[in-house]
């Protein structure tokens, strides 16, 4: 519903502001080019599924490899001493808490297909002892806010976009938004703590936040003392060899636990055209819509009052035009991947924006939608603060996300 609001709000605004041009400005050209700019973005958004095919293919072939060798129980048994903790209401033994913990396993490693019937599982399991059905429980909370953190150890949608879209190293913002991703996570985390009065000095706590910690200072640390070329450089290095590294072990795993790989990437991989030509017309309806509003000068007048109000503060503003996508995120993730790719396509995929939304779609997931999908599987109507503490963690990860990409990129 949400979605349909915006796509909708998009083509009128468009259409008033276009109308206004022509009438009081005498813009002739103004519906011309909104015309135009519907073909080209129907045969833009055509091009990038077609060509997200073989990548998808790969993915999902590597993804089915993980799955059947087990790497979601193996991630399981990696993170579960730390969410024991934070869920403190439901206990070592409660049904809730393994799907809980596969949830995030799969969503860390981008099996979204996985995650989403595990986190319904969860809720559901969660609700069976929740002593007030309409109304969201503490651990509910804790679950739906890290969900939509959206942290994530493979941004597998977002470096397929940025190959499809031409990046000369498209896994060059890996740790950009792992970095923001985590910042995100981290926020979320806390403020539920603040909220539900959880110990985080608790020695295991400590111990994995410690961690993240000393990984996120160390990168920060390691990226400061050198100069944009030499980040740029070693990201991407750095980056790829952790993403085959994921591969070997999936591979490594599955030839330990005598899973046929080959078999498994084939049965994952004959999933990816269906998958590619399944996204054209949530595709092309969004770049529609978007193309629109930009064609018709509506997204101008919004940047140019930003640009206006951040130089008159004497402010850096060049991340401005990567806002939409920020704003869009919490609302539709479809809505935010359409303003990526019309960024991308404006700015190029390579260019300061290209990677700065690239970032910023990595680092959060789409707040109200999963929290309205989560606490509507379980008809709980009172979501107490779960949507303040996710907007938050949502702000965070954006305002990380520019920071982290003005030391890469910048």
């Amino acid at each position: 519903m949400v979605l349909n609001y915006i796509w909708t709000a998009f083509i009128l605004i468009a259409f008033l502001v276009a109308l206004v041009k022509t009438i009081f400005w005498g813009d002739q050209q103004v519906f011309t080019a909104i015309v135009d700019s519907t073909f080209d973005m129907s045969e833009t958004a055509f091009k990038i599924s077609i060509g997200l095919t073989g990548t998808i293919t790969l993915w999902m072939g590597l993804m089915k490899i993980g799955e059947e060798a087990g790497i979601v129980k193996v991630m399981s048994k990696v993170v579960g001493p730390f969410f024991k903790r934070i869920f403190p209401d439901l206990g070592e033994n409660h049904p809730a808490m393994t799907p809980i913990l596969m949830n995030f396993s799969a969503n860390m490693l981008g099996l979204d297909n996985a995650a989403t019937p595990l986190g319904l599982k969860a809720m559901k399991e969660m609700q069976a002892t929740n002593p007030n059905k309409d109304t969201a429980s503490n651990s509910m909370i804790m679950f739906l806010v890290l969900n939509t953190s959206g942290l994530t150890l493979i941004p597998i949608t977002v470096l397929m976009y940025r190959a499809q879209m031409g990046a000369a190293q498209p896994a060059d913002v890996f740790i950009p938004i792992m970095l923001a991703t985590l910042a995100s996570t981290l926020a979320g985390l806390m403020i539920i703590a603040v909220y539900q009065r959880i110990n985080l000095f608790d020695k295991v706590i400590m111990l994995y936040l410690g961690l993240i910690v000393a990984f996120i200072a160390g990168v920060i640390y390691l990226f400061s003392n050198m100069d944009s070329e030499q980040v740029k450089t070693v990201s991407s290095m750095v980056s790829n060899i952790i993403l085959f590294s994921v591969i070997v072990f999936f591979v490594g795993l599955a030839l330990y636990r005598r899973i046929n790989a080959y078999d498994a990437f084939i049965d994952g991989a004959k999933d990816g055209f269906s998958t590619a030509v399944q996204i054209i017309p949530y595709l092309v309806a969004m770049l529609i819509s978007i193309g629109i509003f930009r064609a018709s000068g509506a997204l101008d007048i919004v940047m140019d009052g930003l640009h206006t109000a951040f130089n008159w503060a004497g402010w850096n503003g060049e991340f401005i035009e990567a806002l939409p996508v920020a704003l869009m995120k919490p609302l539709s993730g479809s809505g935010a991947r359409g303003l990526m790719i019309d960024a991308m396509n404006t700015y190029g995929a390579d260019s300061f924006i290209g990677r700065l939304v690239s970032t910023m779609q990595g680092a959060t997931d789409t707040t109200l939608y999963i929290i309205a999908v989560y606490f509507g599987a379980v008809n709980v109507k009172h979501t107490r603060y779960a949507i303040t503490c996710g907007l938050f963690a949502d702000a965070v990860g954006v305002i990380a996300a520019i920071l982290i990409a003005y030391m890469f990129f910048g």
